[in-house]
């Protein structure tokens, strides 16, 4: 069965940081380009960060960029979303996902695999 697992999500204060892993499992994902996905209640779902199958390719939605870092371990078949100096309106569910290309195409994601996503809740 494939599957993308997330984990890392909690709550967390204004100001502080976590970390957000997708490990892949029933099949490797080292060449699709992969993404994190943000959905906030009432608020349309985002491509919050994307990385290309060999992470040399990076984007950030604007409302992330300088504060988020997205990466990938091959070797482990892991994607992590480092999220750092969150804001209260980072708070959604976060949601790893697999592109059915290597390469990344930010504004035309193809999305192959979803995983079932993990809260990140931040207070003010």
């Amino acid at each position: 069965q494939v599957q993308l697992a997330e984990s890392g999500g909690g709550l967390v204060q204004a100001g502080g940081s976590l970390r957000l892993s997708c490990a892949a499992s029933g099949r490797t994902f080292n060449t699709n380009a992969m993404g994190w996905f943000r959905q906030a209640p009432g608020k349309e779902r985002e491509l919050v960060a994307g990385i290309s199958a060999s992470g040399r390719a990076t984007h950030y939605a604007d409302s992330v960029e300088g504060r988020f870092t997205i990466s990938r371990d091959n070797a482990r078949d892991t994607v992590y979303l480092q999220m750092d100096s969150l804001k209260s309106e980072d708070t959604a569910v976060y949601t790893c996902a697999a592109d059915s290309r290597p390469v990344l195409v930010p504004h035309s994601f193809q999305l192959a695999y979803w995983g079932k996503g993990t809260l990140v809740t931040v207070s003010s």
